[in-house]
């Protein structure tokens, strides 16, 4: 893992309920306390926060050992207490640190803080092509009183934007229940254009843009996803992130934010997946890492995130793991999704052409991009495809980011008429000599 071991710290945010919020006991004047949503980062070493953001570090250590543990913060941008409360009171950076000290046994986790002036000026987003208008709920749940055992026992994918969302209440799946394996499964036939491969910017919605159309190379619609659906197969979460993933917390609704959970408390059961976090990309502490396209740990302007795709197992240099989620306890393994969120730079809007989704089999040696297509994969690159030494901080030899064609599949068939018409001719005389 790529943080201290001898422990973690997690962020909670401290949503502070404004005057105009009134309570439950309006009597009594006491006002609600909003909802304290946690953010593990120990897999991050920086964090963004706009002045008068206020967090809370907290620990896993024991309350009696807790007196041992100080905060302290270096620069300007923040203050820190005693018990661990930050707050952004200037535009600038600083650095926090945790410290764990018993006699002559010293522990320490350091995170950079970049504060922000807020951003007032309006921020646009992508407004994908939608055809038809949302859904209105019937008010039938059709899984109430259904159990788990029933509903899998002859398990299809949801139909409908609607059927997604009551399966979601009640902890059931929306997609396939195949647990994928560690590598991707690349589509036999790849679009290119100008010898790279085609990054499809067609983008099909329905359902006032809750349900998203993934289609082959071809062009022929595969699968569904419904926003708000649960999902653990790597094609899925792909093509979710990359319809969906723009905008704060719209992840799979079987995923949690945090690196850890426990299956059997959760209502997701075996389909739990966990691990929503930052990924600063910095390749000066992790130089064996590939640099991702504009990433902000490398001087760029887009944030990118990290989530966990669930495998049937994952074996690097120096680690073989089991099932990801046995229904009794996670291994997380090495597999990651890794995906540009949100752009943080001057311009303030998060376009289309900055949407990135990465998939990394190997705990960010080596990366590979999704294309928009269902077995759109493009060219592996990284470290261990360079010839550097898995993990290596003085063997490493990470490949560039290879660059693809941004446009519509139908650009790259004309290129590649020849090589398509040999692929289906084969399948053919296959069937052929099947049949003899």
């Amino acid at each position: 893992m790529r943080f201290l071991r001898k422990f973690c710290l997690i962020f909670a945010i401290l949503a502070v309920l404004s005057g105009g919020l009134c309570s439950c006991d309006q009597g009594s004047g006491a006002e609600n306390d909003a909802p304290i949503k946690f953010v593990e980062i120990t897999n991050a070493e920086r964090i963004t926060l706009l002045v008068g953001d206020s967090f809370t570090l907290e620990h896993n250590i024991e309350d009696e050992y807790a007196e041992n543990l100080t905060f302290s913060a270096t620069g300007s941008a923040v203050e820190v207490s005693g018990d661990g409360v930050i707050t952004a009171v200037s535009e600038g950076k600083s650095s926090v640190t945790a410290t764990y000290a018993v006699g002559d046994f010293t522990s320490s986790d350091t995170i950079l803080v970049t504060v922000e002036e807020e951003d007032t000026t309006d921020r646009t987003v992508f407004t994908p092509e939608i055809s038809g208008a949302a859904p209105t709920l019937s008010g039938n749940d059709p899984y109430a009183g259904v159990s788990k055992t029933e509903f899998y026992k002859n398990y299809t994918p949801a139909k409908s934007w609607e059927d997604a969302y009551y399966r979601s209440q009640h902890g059931l799946l929306s997609g396939s229940i195949t647990v994928p394996d560690q590598m991707h499964q690349p589509a036999v036939y790849q679009p290119k254009k100008d010898g790279m491969y085609i990054k499809n910017t067609s983008y099909r919605y329905e359902d006032g843009g809750k349900t998203y159309i993934v289609t082959d190379s071809q062009g022929n619609e595969v699968l569904r996803i419904y926003q708000g659906g649960g999902y653990i197969t790597l094609e899925e979460v792909a093509a979710y992130m990359i319809a969906f993933g723009g905008s704060a917390d719209s992840i799979p609704a079987n995923y949690t934010s945090k690196k850890s959970g426990k299956p059997a408390s959760s209502i997701w059961g075996e389909y739990l997946r966990v691990n929503h976090s930052y990924f600063s990309g910095n390749t000066s502490s992790y130089p064996y890492e590939p640099v991702l396209p504009n990433i902000s740990g490398c001087g760029g302007s887009l944030q990118y995130y990290e989530m966990d795709i669930g495998t049937t197992g994952t074996k690097t240099p120096t680690q073989t793991s089991g099932q990801y989620n046995n229904g009794t306890k996670i291994i997380r393994g090495a597999a990651r999704l890794v995906y540009g969120r949100r752009d943080i730079n001057g311009s303030g809007i998060f376009e289309r052409n900055e949407i990135y989704v990465f998939y990394t089999y190997n705990h960010y040696n080596d990366f590979v991009e999704y294309l928009n297509y269902f077995g759109g994969w493009g060219k592996v690159f990284g470290n261990t495809t360079g010839g550097g030494v898995f993990d290596s901080e003085t063997k490493y030899n990470p490949t560039p980011y290879p660059e693809v064609y941004w446009g519509r599949l139908s650009e790259g068939r004309t290129a590649d008429a020849e090589i398509y018409i040999f692929i289906d001719t084969r399948k053919i005389w296959e069937h052929l000599d099947a049949c003899a």
